[in-house]
């Protein structure tokens, strides 16, 4: 169960090396935010190099209005973001978590987050912009739920032989596998189709 009560969409388009445009549905707000930078072997370009580029972000994925970042924002959600991605590769790799990134996300997950709302009122309840110390809150909350007892099983590395994309598997059944079905999964089907080919042709 999410700790934020703000619904936001999760996944996002990543680009291959070969120019591939490919879906990745992390499955966490969280890891979304943790691939503006690189984790797990998926090597991304750094998206987050000014305040400006942090104040884009957060106000394509937030459903309400989340004022300009400074410096200041960059430097604590960059130091949110690297906490988190270390902590989702040492999850997925069954290593301990560092309790200095453990701390990190529980302080800024303790202070307020976006809260929601319902449309249709007549008045502006709180804020009409929220900041983005708000909006690292609610990163870290669900941060939180990430990492929670519960879900340690299946924050995973992608089972493709060259791929350690980590995402969280929010399938009923427990049973992803890859870290798209359009990157490795079709990969996986294309190698077992030569190799079933190929054994057909040796019998």
């Amino acid at each position: 169960m999410p700790v934020s009560t703000v619904s936001i969409p999760v996944g996002q388009w990543f680009i291959t090396a070969e120019g591939v445009r490919w879906w990745f549905d992390s499955g966490s707000f969280a890891l979304d935010f943790a691939y503006t930078g690189q984790i797990g072997g998926l090597r991304t370009d750094e998206q987050l190099h000014a305040p400006d580029d942090l104040t884009r972000w957060l106000h394509e994925r937030f459903p309400v209005a989340v004022g300009a970042a400074r410096s200041r924002d960059l430097f604590d959600a960059i130091a949110l973001r690297d906490a988190i991605s270390r902590m989702a590769v040492a999850v997925s790799d069954g290593e301990p978590v560092r309790p200095a990134d453990i701390d990190l996300v529980n302080l800024y997950a303790a202070t307020p987050d976006v809260p929601p709302s319902l449309a249709g009122g007549t008045r502006q309840a709180g804020r009409s912009v929220q900041t983005v110390a708000q909006a690292l809150s609610t990163i870290a909350r669900d941060a939180v739920d990430l990492f929670s007892p519960g879900n340690t099983e299946r924050v995973r590395c992608c089972s493709g032989a060259d791929c350690t994309v980590v995402y969280l598997d929010t399938s009923r059944a427990a049973s992803r596998r890859w870290c798209s079905m359009q990157r490795c999964g079709n990969r996986a089907k294309v190698r077992a189709h030569r190799a079933r080919k190929a054994e057909r042709a040796a019998a």
